[in-house]
């Protein structure tokens, strides 16, 4: 079954394994009808798009399927779920993403892979303010948005956990001076 780790958790635990062993993350921005997806480079430094997948209620199996594929082509280890934190009142958007993570883990074909939950808040509106002039097709402005929602989460990730790790790093230096 997949299991849910805390943000740093997950980093600091992928960092103890072997280097050949380590492997990836996959982003996720869950929507009501398409998961933009993006990878990170193999020093799980930097975020890029991958793809989008098209999501239903009677595919769970498929996207699992497919997210076996994705793991097993770029040696991912690690899902990070964009998820609309709002302290203020509960999100239906949050609790649909919850859904969405728990009917994967029911398919039992994901066995293993760990995940944790980022802070997805304006992701979407900041890349669509980005790609606005560029004057998409309607659909392939949906596509980018996804991906590129997706290599947002990702790279908000990748770079709280690798300053976190350089300021441990900092504070091990100095403790051992």
């Amino acid at each position: 079954m997949m299991k849910y780790m805390k943000p740093l958790s997950l980093f600091q635990e992928l960092q103890k394994t072997n280097l050949l062993e380590r492997g990836r993350f996959l982003g996720l921005d869950v929507g009501d009808k398409y998961v933009g997806l993006a990878v990170s480079d193999s020093v799980n430094k930097i975020a890029t798009p991958l793809s989008v997948l098209l999501r239903k209620k009677s595919n769970i199996d498929l996207m699992a399927a497919d997210f076996l594929s994705l793991i097993e082509e770029f040696n991912l280890r690690s899902f990070i779920v964009g998820c609309p934190f709002d302290r203020q009142r509960p999100s239906a958007d949050a609790a649909q993403i919850k859904v969405f993570v728990d009917d994967l883990c029911k398919t039992g074909k994901l066995e293993g892979v760990k995940y944790t939950f980022w802070n997805e808040c304006y992701t979407t509106k900041n890349v669509e303010l980005l790609l606005k002039p560029l004057e998409l097709h309607p659909v392939e402005m949906k596509t980018m948005l996804d991906k590129f929602a997706a290599v947002g989460i990702l790279q908000g990730y990748l770079d709280y956990v690798n300053r976190s790790r350089l300021h441990s790093d900092v504070e091990d230096l100095t403790e051992n001076s």
